[in-house]
């Protein structure tokens, strides 16, 4: 026989199994009832998207840290466009989309942003029947964000501390600031405060300072740099075509240099100021930047040094270029994407020497060690050390004006993970050259501008003389959303008297691999 506290356990239990029930009953009513006014909703749109409308006001929700006078400017293009004569649903539509996409953006506000039409009410004698108001519901996102953490890469490691203060002023304004201490980078420090302009968040204006040490190795110094720059950054709706216009002025010192540096390190030691304009031109329609599976990338960085009244001690036009397209492979029996690609990639650059603006001498200045390019290592040619390829002088790579380097990648999925996931199997080949411009007979001092045209021409030929630097291998790729990972076994096929080739494993972290 139940004793009456079981009894009364017993009835309450049921009596919170029925008011469950209904809560679920409830629930389901409620989303039946949206799901139709959702769909009366759009019926009703889809049917009056021809009808003239005017947009009488609009308002942002719970936005308390940002300025109206900001918004404001976010809304402007359509407010005014409201003011023509046939405006319709349709327009109004499509103009509220255009904000809503610029306000996600800013990442001020937390996804999703909720959007809301509505009629004023019929009584209010200011209003007329085309009348409609507009509401978006936001939610801000923290204003600061802190971060500390390990990295882990070729040759180096890292601890690192970021800051990032989000909407500053209430403008979408950013203030971020770094710090890192590792292996090769000794330290390094930066500061950049970026903004939007008019209210634009694909047009906006940073500067930055920053300072660090890093040690290289590979040419037996330590440089230290410390300086700033300013850019105005701009892009396309869609993000399709980026672009980076600014300057940036930077003092550099090779430093500590090992008791076996080479005479060409130590005829660069000391101080350098460069005093740069630089622009950077980005179309990248990949559909990843760390795994892409198809789409295609074009990249150029063009930097323009010590002409006129940029002054400094260097002075030389850098033209560096990027291509990469990846191409998906379907499978037979594998409906849909099957994961496996090929990407193929290109880089190539020119370093050409000017006369110093300013210096009264009109012969141009030979390019320095900080400035010429590098070229070999886990992200560009696999299979050979960290600055490997090129011209080298004793134990020491010194750099290149002129290289071009070239890769191909077969990634697959692994076995039953599929291609959802971020890791892949892959094989690749990579070959690339580097080298040096020819000096006159006369030596580096009797190089006038029509020596360097021609010895620039020369170079450039040259890099098609008999087979380029290269290395094939296989490997583990794991594309992580910040960054992408490979550990690979690299073997160098061809290699030329002194550069470094590495035969073995490998481990690389950055974005752009070849």
């Amino acid at each position: 026989m139940a004793s009456p506290l079981d009894e009364d356990v017993f009835d309450r239990l049921k009596h919170t199994e029925e008011q469950a029930k209904k809560a679920e009953e409830l629930n389901a009513r409620l989303h039946s009832q949206y799901e139709k006014a959702q769909a009366r909703q759009a019926e009703v749109i889809g049917s009056n998207t021809t009808l003239p409308v005017t947009i009488s006001s609009v308002r942002v929700l719970n936005a308390q840290n940002t300025r109206k006078g900001f918004l404001h400017g976010v809304f402007r293009p359509f407010l005014e466009a409201n003011k023509k004569e046939y405006y319709t649903l349709s327009d109004a539509l499509e103009d509220i989309g255009i904000a809503h996409h610029r306000l996600r953006k800013f990442d001020i506000f937390r996804d999703p942003i909720s959007v809301y039409i509505d009629r004023p009410d019929p009584t209010d004698p200011s209003t007329t029947p085309t009348d409609i108001d507009v509401y978006f519901s936001v939610k801000e996102r923290s204003r600061y964000t802190i971060k500390t953490g390990t990295e882990v890469g070729h040759a180096d490691g890292s601890g690192y501390a970021s800051a990032n203060l989000r909407n500053l002023f209430g403008g979408a304004e950013t203030l971020t600031a770094n710090a890192s201490v590792g292996i090769r980078t000794r330290s390094a420090y930066s500061a950049a405060f970026e903004t939007p302009i008019l209210s634009n968040p694909d047009f906006s204006w940073e500067v930055a300072g920053l300072a660090s040490s890093t040690l290289k190795s590979w040419a037996s110094h330590e440089e230290a740099l410390k300086g700033g720059f300013t850019k105005l950054k701009w892009q396309t709706l869609s993000g399709a075509h980026k672009h980076e216009f600014g300057y940036s002025g930077l003092w550099r010192q090779i430093t500590s240099l090992a008791s076996n540096a080479s005479p060409t390190v130590r005829a660069d030691a000391g101080d350098s100021f460069k005093s740069a304009l630089t622009h950077t031109w980005t179309h990248d329609l990949r559909d990843s930047r760390t795994l892409p599976s198809r789409g295609y990338l074009v990249k150029t960085v063009s930097e323009l040094a010590g002409l006129g009244p940029l002054r400094g001690d260097v002075a030389f036009a850098k033209l560096e270029g990027e291509t990469q397209a990846a191409i998906p492979i379907p499978i037979p029996g594998i409906k849909g994407d099957s994961g496996v690609s090929l990407t193929a990639g290109f880089r190539g650059g020119v370093l050409y020497p000017l006369a110093l603006g300013g210096s009264g001498n009109n012969l141009p200045v030979h390019s320095r060690l900080s400035d010429r390019f590098q070229l070999g290592g886990p992200t560009d040619v696999r299979g050979f050390r960290l600055g490997g390829l090129g011209p080298r002088d004793g134990p020491d790579a010194v750099g290149g004006d002129v290289y071009a380097a070239a890769g191909a990648s077969l990634l697959v999925p692994f076995p039953r993970a599929g291609p959802e996931t971020p890791l892949r199997f892959q094989a690749f080949v990579n070959a690339g050259r580097l080298l040096a411009l020819r000096k006159s007979k006369g030596g580096e001092s009797s190089m006038d501008n029509a020596a360097v045209a021609e010895s620039v021409k020369q170079t450039i030929r040259e890099l098609a003389d008999g087979l380029p630097s290269c290395s094939a291998g296989v490997g583990i790729v794991y594309a992580h959303p910040v960054a992408r990972f490979e550990l690979n076994f690299s073997l160098p096929l061809v290699a030329r008297k002194g550069e470094d080739a590495r035969k073995g494993i490998s481990f690389g972290v950055g974005m752009e691999f070849l």
